[in-house]
């Protein structure tokens, strides 16, 4: 039984014997309506946050009856773990395919400004991993994956300072992109660009 007195899946299959015609098998249905709540757990977290994602709405989003989050999902913390990595992968596609043109920073920058719901569900999931131990290598992807996008940037426009320079540049980065978030206090592209520009200036002199 799970935590919510339902049966894990295992005991009780939704299909059993061969499929209908015209109907694909029970595991690729599995997979299908799977993805389509986690896509759906993406979608609410996107819009209104870690509170928005409870069974009801999960279901609902994804045109499911209830019981299927209880049966594809031991707990809300497993479904809420695969919709952060797709939040995650999702983010990390974007912003590196913006960061391939002739102005990676500028893409960088535009990206952290738009969509604020979207940017608000990631950085309130990254700081719930500090509470949840299953969150924390979907954080640690997050980090990871950003200081590569940002290394190869850097590398595109002539710099390539040391691991810790590149977690330093982050670092500022990512307080500046909070500050817009959370106090919506604006800042220019060209002011972070001449933060950016005089960090990376003293990373290289240091160096």
């Amino acid at each position: 039984m799970t935590a919510e007195g339902h049966e894990h899946p295992a005991a009780h299959p939704l299909t059993t014997g061969d499929p209908p015609p015209g109907r694909p098998p029970a595991q690729e249905r599995g997979r299908h309506r799977r993805q389509a709540l986690t896509t759906a757990a993406a979608e609410l977290l996107h819009e209104g946050g870690f509170a928005s994602v409870t069974h009801r709405a999960v279901a609902r989003r994804a045109h499911l009856p209830l019981a299927a989050t209880t049966y594809y999902f031991t707990s809300r913390e497993e479904l809420l773990t695969e919709a952060f990595a797709l939040l995650v992968a999702g983010e990390l596609a974007a912003l590196r395919a913006a960061t391939t043109g002739p102005d990676p920073f500028g893409a960088l920058l535009r990206t952290a400004q738009a969509d604020r719901p979207r940017q608000l569900g990631l950085w309130e999931l990254y700081v719930q991993a500090g509470r949840d131990p299953a969150l924390q290598p979907v954080a640690r992807a997050w980090t990871d994956g950003y200081g590569e996008i940002l290394a190869d940037a850097l590398r595109t426009t002539g710099h390539n300072p040391a691991p810790d320079g590149i977690r330093l540049v982050a670092a500022l980065l990512n307080g500046l992109w909070l500050e817009q978030l959370v106090e919506e206090r604006p800042h220019s592209h060209e002011e972070t660009r001449a933060l950016l520009g005089r960090t990376l200036a003293m990373l290289e002199s240091a160096g």
